[in-house]
């Protein structure tokens, strides 16, 4: 099944989270998403989104994780970006910057 753009950067946010801290919170979501804190309130929507879709598993005032299904996707979709990044800059010579903020874009196009 192919998601959103927004879906797959909030699956791939978690996972990224999940990675560093397992204590996933919505401000680290937030933070990850780069968005500010009168946005959490739109994070908290979409997270009860994701949750009602099963894309994500949460206890009431407990921390988020990715169902098995779903960090696999969420997988493919760092790979992706990591891959179209080291393109990006090896064959068109960006630095690490620019070439991950493009490979962001990028990556749901493919």
């Amino acid at each position: 099944m192919k998601y959103s753009e927004s879906v797959e950067m909030y699956l791939e946010t978690i996972r990224k989270i999940e990675q560093e801290n397992p204590e996933d919170q919505i401000v680290d979501i937030t933070g990850g998403l780069k968005v500010s804190k009168p946005s959490g309130y739109s994070v908290a929507g979409a997270l009860s989104l994701l949750r009602s879709e099963k894309l994500i598993l949460q206890e009431p005032y407990c921390s988020i994780y990715l169902s098995s299904k779903d960090r696999i996707l969420a997988n493919k979709a760092c790979n992706r970006h990591k891959q179209i990044t080291e393109f990006l800059m090896s064959s068109q010579g960006l630095d690490g910057k620019t070439a991950a903020a493009d490979a962001c874009g990028i990556k749901h196009l493919i």
